[in-house]
């Protein structure tokens, strides 16, 4: 399964048209390793986002590093039996740190607790797994609020609205990766229970609260308690699979026990309201510390995803995707295939690996990561001409229309 998320990060230079946007962005995200070969691992070029392939024999585990020195994990849970592992799935991290309390054992989630969550089960198409993850219901006709790291690899969703059992097909709206917030449309929904939601920001250390969540992936809601040991604070995580580490700030800090599954599900106050989203815990301890993105912070991206327009961190819809891995050619000049994926448009085009990306658009490329930046600020259904030599030394171009990739 898969889960992250910040807030009040730096902020990045805001370019003055919609593409640049992109290629700022994804240039941030994407994650490409210099490969002195083709035959090495590959990485499969989602936008901006990069994911590496032949994850087989690879164990899931994604850490964060809080500020209390505590080793903490991204709570996303992959269902079994579903193939690769994801890279952003629980792992074996250890903790340095104190333990913030001891948590009392989940039990299952109450009718009230249930209104407004939702669980989510993701299909990561192009690494032949299935992820699961939580959401809660903003509006009773279609938005679901969650990680991004819930859903991002995603190639198709499935949401299921645990008060009444009904399932639902999911597209995403926008995401935010940056701050770890995705916002998705529920097909024919209508009627839903909205989760009630406290903004009021009076929530303080020593408070009572329950984390709620998809715990495991299984598809039961349960409730852990807890009490807030901190406000505002700050973690950043590292993955054992060179995927980019992320500072994630502004969080509340929990002993609630938090596991895999539970990320984008709430956490609610005594009163039963929303005072955050479930999105890291510590791991290698039974005292496990959680943490949670306030709720006011996720809704001032949600706004932003609303508005529709792509921004530094926000991301409208899904990215143009090409479906190859690269690798750098060790000569300074252009980006190695390293693999195809089949029925993309770079197979389509007739792209084989061993052939040489050496421009797009009429524009050099030097390496791997140049043309991953490229590509990612490119969108779906935009035609794009790639000058290419092949494994025989022919050179040639070839025009490829890119598709809606996986969620960025």
């Amino acid at each position: 399964m898969t889960d992250n998320a910040p807030r009040d990060l730096p902020p990045f230079p805001v370019l003055t048209n919609r593409a640049a946007r992109r290629r700022s962005r994804r240039g941030r995200v994407a994650i490409v390793s210099s490969l002195a070969a083709f035959g090495a691992a590959t990485l499969l070029i989602v936008g901006g986002a990069s994911y590496a392939s032949g994850l087989a024999a690879a164990t899931a585990a994604s850490t964060q590093t809080g500020t209390s020195s505590t080793v903490v994990e991204l709570p996303s849970t992959q269902l079994p039996g579903s193939g690769y592992p994801s890279p952003y799935g629980r792992g074996t991290g250890s903790s340095s740190g104190a333990s913030t309390g001891t948590q009392t054992s989940a039990v299952a989630a109450s009718a009230a607790q249930t209104a407004g969550v939702v669980t989510i089960v993701s299909d990561l198409g192009y690494q032949g797994a299935q992820s699961a993850g939580t959401g809660i219901v903003l509006t009773s006709d279609w938005m679901i609020l969650t990680n991004n790291h819930v859903i991002e690899g995603s190639t198709s969703i499935q949401v299921t609205d645990e008060l009444t059992g009904e399932n639902y097909s999911a597209t995403v709206v926008g995401t935010d990766k940056t701050n770890d917030i995705a916002v998705l449309q529920l097909d024919g929904a209508s009627g839903l229970t909205t989760a009630a939601l406290d903004t009021s920001g009076t929530l303080a250390a020593g408070d009572a609260v329950t984390a709620v969540g998809n715990a495991q992936g299984t598809g039961d809601l349960v409730a852990a308690a807890g009490t807030v040991a901190a406000l505002e604070q700050t973690i950043t995580t590292q993955s054992e699979y060179g995927i980019s580490g992320e500072t994630l700030d502004g969080l509340i800090q929990v002993d609630a026990d938090i596991v895999s599954g539970d990320s984008g599900g709430p956490l609610l106050d005594a009163d039963g309201e929303v005072v955050g989203i479930d999105t890291a815990a510590s791991s290698g301890t039974s005292d496990i510390t959680g943490f949670a993105i306030p709720i006011q912070d996720a809704l001032d991206i949600v706004a932003q995803i609303e508005a529709g327009a792509d921004t530094a961190t926000v991301e409208i819809g899904y990215p143009g995707f090409l479906g190859i891995g690269v690798a750098d050619t060790g000569t300074g000049a252009g980006a190695g295939v390293a693999s195809v994926i089949e029925g993309t448009p770079a197979a389509s085009a007739g792209l084989t690996a061993g052939d040489v990306i050496t421009a797009v658009n009429g524009t050099a490329v030097a390496s791997a990561e140049e043309l991953t930046a490229v590509l990612g600020g490119m969108e779906p259904g935009e035609t794009v001409s790639l000058a290419v030599t092949t494994a025989s030394g022919t050179s040639g171009t070839v025009d490829v229309t890119l598709i809606a990739g996986p969620a960025a």
